[in-house]
């Protein structure tokens, strides 16, 4: 970072959702504690307010972000749930603005859900804790989120989550739940583009496509690309085909600023076999066959935030009953998580995450040293 304040000035100043009259201790002050120990990897409240109260890391708070008073575990537990989760979203969204700096024009977002698992045990949820983030897919970093109690409101969730972001120029993905009108027109309105997968919610569009690229006389007109990797005996072949010929779609006017169709075949060859299936895909881009094949591949990325924080931080198994303070750990870690990858990229380190935690366990200066170059 600039200087290490910083990562106080975008979230120091959080808003509550009811007053807070201090009780000697500062949210924000509490939310910088919780923050710099998740860079250790620590993956609990009791864990991180251990972790602080150690008298080594106390003087390392006092020393470089002038925090003298740690609350107790119960009252740092009060304080996080104290802190709105919709303020807290966007501090987090400006934070991520000021990472990228330059317009994302041009840069793949990704859009998906992951449920909490740990709180569809809970009595005090009515249903599981479902959150829609959006990722930039080539800087690896989240960009924000939505919350909602119900795998099917992910949709009026992702259009919802468009509205809070500044998406001009970028190329929008996501799986074939959000292949729906209304949220291709939220897209356009953005002026962002989108491509997305078309499947059985779509039945008729889906049909469409698929008797066009299946019929090999017209396949041949497309532009094609194809690829293929291999890895420890797994072979594994994509082929993407695109046009632009789309006059003839029925509907075609329903969808907004729609220009191209294409697909995917994919071939993966192991010990077991051969697998082969077809993805189809909408476009308000004329895209490469080579184009759709990255932007298809690029949604994914998502998936691998989704990961880190169920291998690093263990997020399905906390038990935290309260909704607020699930929801704002839950960006605390893509908080570590967008600036380790950010360090990652800007030091060329090819330590792995898991390490880089462990360095900040053992030497707390070194938090200090990824602030400053994810941010340089």
């Amino acid at each position: 970072m600039r200087n290490q304040n910083d990562i106080q000035a975008y979230f120091g100043k959080v808003e509550t959702t009811e007053e807070h009259k201090g009780y000697t201790y500062s949210v924000g002050e509490t939310l910088t504690i919780v923050i710099l120990g998740s860079f250790c990897g620590l993956r609990n409240v009791s864990q991180i307010h251990q972790w602080a109260t150690n008298p080594r890391i106390r003087e390392f708070l006092i020393n470089h972000f002038e925090i003298y008073d740690i609350p107790s575990y119960y009252w740092m537990l009060c304080l996080l749930k104290l802190i709105s989760p919709k303020s807290l979203n966007e501090c987090f969204i400006k934070w991520v603005q000021s990472l990228a700096s330059d317009s994302l024009e041009g840069y793949t977002l990704s859009f998906d859900g992951k449920t909490v698992r740990s709180t569809g045990k809970m009595s005090k949820y009515d249903s599981p804790m479902h959150i829609v983030s959006a990722h930039i897919a080539e800087l690896g970093i989240t960009f924000g989120q939505e919350t909602v109690y119900d795998k099917s409101n992910e949709i009026p969730a992702m259009r919802g989550l468009l509205d809070l972001l500044s998406v001009e120029g970028c190329v929008i993905v996501a799986d074939a739940m959000h292949c729906q009108k209304e949220t291709v027109k939220a897209i356009v309105e953005k002026k962002a583009d989108y491509v997305l997968s078309v499947k059985d919610n779509q039945p008729t569009l889906k049909q469409d496509i698929a008797d066009y690229i299946q019929d090999p006389a017209l396949r041949k007109t497309m532009d094609s690309h194809k690829t293929v990797e291999k890895n420890r005996g797994r072979i594994e072949s994509r082929a993407g085909f695109t046009t632009t010929d789309i006059d003839w779609l029925f509907g075609k006017s329903d969808w907004s600023k729609l220009a191209c169709i294409g697909a995917i075949n994919t071939q993966v060859t192991t010990a077991k076999g051969t697998t082969d299936e077809w993805h189809y895909y909408i476009s308000s881009r004329k895209l490469t066959a080579a184009e759709l094949l990255k932007h298809a591949r690029l949604e994914w990325s998502v998936e691998s935030m989704h990961w880190l924080l169920d291998v690093h931080f263990g997020e399905d198994f906390c038990r935290i009953e309260d909704k607020h303070v699930q929801q704002n750990l839950n960006m605390v870690r893509k908080i570590v998580l967008n600036t380790l990858r950010r360090f990652k990229d800007t030091s060329n380190s090819k330590r792995a995450f898991s390490k880089i935690m462990l360095d900040c366990m053992l030497e707390p200066l070194e938090i200090l040293n990824i602030l400053f170059m994810a941010e340089s």
